[in-house]
């Protein structure tokens, strides 16, 4: 794909995964990956999120006022998610792309499947001395290997029952901290160039300006009902990455 079909569909995509950041709260950086992976490489996908991922955690974390709250209790956990972004993106120089683009297409499908099913998994407090650094080290490598921030990531702060608020910035605390490193770890591995990273920084514009519109309708539209479409889209993308990875493969 040539650079200005790669800007076009950049845009149309990050104006979509802003719109739904704005309403919901998250999905950026995996609605990116999902779209971009369906026209590029998961290279270049993980490169061109980064910046606007950068932008609009750091917008969730600054928000809330609970972040030394928040940092008390999950400090174990976000050590090991980010320690082991570099572990799992060694995979990228190492691992076929199919095979990657087929895990991303797993993780989309175990979180919207799970969310759909209305799966709410309860943590008690006693255990999460030794979850926390255990399944923050499998957010990590995931995260390093896919780029995507949501599993096992949502499902552990659900699980623990974080108070709402508590639970949104989390989330971005939690995201920001990996897509520092996750930038940090792609350059060092020279897999992000500077064409690309110029491509990320513009495409805030748009992600921005999708968000913007996101918290619009987040005003007039059932975030419930849309949530729903939200995961079924995710559910089917994923599928589809499934498919496409397990066909190649085979």
């Amino acid at each position: 794909m040539t650079d200005p079909d790669l800007l076009l569909v950049a845009v149309l995509v990050f104006v979509c995964a802003g719109i739904v950041k704005g309403l919901v709260g998250l999905g950026m950086p995996t609605i990116g990956l999902a779209a971009l992976t369906l026209a590029s490489d998961l290279h270049t996908a993980m490169a061109l999120v980064l910046v606007p991922a950068f932008a609009s955690n750091a917008r969730q974390a600054l928000r809330g006022g609970q972040a030394r709250t928040i940092l008390r209790r999950l400090w174990p956990y976000l050590i090991a998610a980010v320690a082991l972004v570099p572990l799992g993106a060694t995979a990228l120089t190492r691992v076929d792309m199919d095979l990657l683009s087929g895990l991303l297409g797993l993780l989309l499908v175990v979180y919207a499947g799970s969310a759909l099913a209305g799966w709410r998994p309860v943590l008690a407090r006693r255990h999460e001395r030794w979850t926390a650094p255990l399944v923050g080290g499998i957010n990590g490598i995931l995260t390093g290997m896919t780029g995507a921030f949501l599993v096992p990531c949502v499902i552990y702060l659900q699980a623990i029952q974080l108070p709402r608020d508590q639970l949104i910035q989390a989330m971005g605390i939690l995201f920001l901290s990996a897509t520092i490193t996750l930038g940090l770890t792609l350059g060092g591995n020279h897999l992000l160039s500077t064409d690309l990273a110029l491509l990320s920084v513009l495409a805030v514009i748009p992600a921005f300006a999708g968000m913007r519109l996101g918290e619009g309708l987040r005003r007039r539209l059932s975030e419930a009902r849309f949530r729903q479409v939200l995961l079924t889209a995710l559910l089917l993308v994923g599928l589809y990455l499934m498919a496409r990875a397990a066909w190649t493969l085979v």
